[in-house]
């Protein structure tokens, strides 16, 4: 199990923001799976979800820059979920999987020119002799602007995105898993993501200047209107 333990270029744990994190998530004591528990609602809440200002930058994929900033999106918050995991001295690996969304709003599927999202990451932890999946990505406050029921994680089961909203409509189809990594698949994450969506505006640095949060509030009033 080493080779889940050891810090990497992406999951560089031996960063002092991780650190922190880390030592946070641990404060209280407890289990090792407690520990876990609190480090993913940290990473979950602390860290907005933010697909308009995606790095791909060997830089911007890091998972200390997701506490440097402030903000990620689905790869890099669960790339600092796992790293700082391995902080907590548990094995962590990534996950990827491409997935259906139908909660994304307009504006960012007009950009994408498509509602499959290649590469959807999460992470797995082994607690208690098993891997157990967490998918830190959306913020509780973003969870209630699109109505959607955040994801809890209590270290003993899966927890990835349910297929049906607050609102009993499609939220999450699964359609293609991709496996598990020691480390973030820079190469092959960028080339999918930029041959999948040639529109994209927000590479190498830059960004697509949108709220996503203000975009899904508006969307989930003109909906009830």
């Amino acid at each position: 199990m080493k080779v889940y333990l050891d810090p990497t270029e992406f999951l560089d744990f031996e960063d002092s923001g991780i650190r922190s994190l880390a030592d946070e998530a641990a404060g209280e004591g407890g289990s090792q799976r407690e520990q876990v528990v609190r480090l993913y609602y940290l990473v979950r809440d602390r860290f907005r979800y933010d697909p308009y200002r995606i790095d791909l930058t060997r830089a911007g994929m890091k998972a200390s820059t997701v506490v440097t900033r402030g903000y990620g999106f689905c790869i890099t918050k669960a790339a600092l979920f796992a790293a700082g995991a391995r902080a907590l001295k548990v094995p962590s690996r990534l996950g990827f999987a491409d997935v259906r969304n139908h909660l994304a709003t307009a504006r960012l599927l007009a950009l994408l020119g498509t509602n499959v999202f290649y590469y959807h990451g999460y992470a797995e932890v082994e607690l208690d002799g098993r891997w157990v999946k967490a998918t830190p990505a959306f913020n509780l406050s973003l969870c209630e602007r699109f109505r959607v029921r955040p994801l809890e994680f209590d270290g003993k089961t899966d927890s990835i995105f349910h297929a049906y909203d607050a609102d009993n409509c499609r939220h999450m189809e699964y359609l293609a898993d991709r496996g598990s990594r020691v480390d973030l698949p820079f190469e092959e994450i960028r080339t999918a993501l930029l041959t999948h969506y040639p529109g994209m505006q927000w590479i190498e640095g830059a960004d697509a200047e949108g709220d996503f949060a203000a975009e899904a509030t508006a969307e989930a009033q003109g909906v009830r209107t």
